[in-house]
C-alpha cells in the first residue's frame, strides 16, 4: 500500500496535514499529530501495515500493543477518505 497521488501530504513540527488535490473524491483536510506524520511519510513509497509498526517501534517507545494499535487506527482513517492505494 502506498499514499494515493490524489493527496498532498505536509509536516510542519508536530503537526501533520493532508490534503487532497483536485482528483480526490474527498474534500476536506486530515491533520494529525507527529505520529500521523510518521505513518505518511512511509506511506510516500510501497510499503506494509507490518513495516510500518516495526519504523514506528525503531522511532518511539510504547506500551505494548499501543503502536500497533496507532497505526491501525491511522491506516483505517486513511483509506476512509480514500488515502491509500492498495
Amino acid at each position: 500500500m502506498k499514499l494515493s497521488k490524489d493527496f498532498i501530504f505536509h509536516s510542519m513540527g508536530d503537526e501533520s496535514v493532508l490534503v487532497p488535490s483536485g482528483n480526490a473524491k474527498f474534500s476536506g483536510m486530515v491533520r494529525g499529530n507527529k505520529t500521523l506524520g510518521v505513518v505518511l511519510d512511509l506511506l510516500q513509497c510501497e510499503t506494509t501495515e507490518a513495516e510500518i509498526v516495526a519504523a514506528m517501534r525503531a522511532r518511539f517507545s510504547a506500551p505494548d500493543g499501543a503502536i500497533e494499535r496507532d497505526v491501525k487506527d491511522a491506516i483505517q482513517k486513511l483509506r476512509d477518505v480514500g488515502a491509500i492505494e492498495e
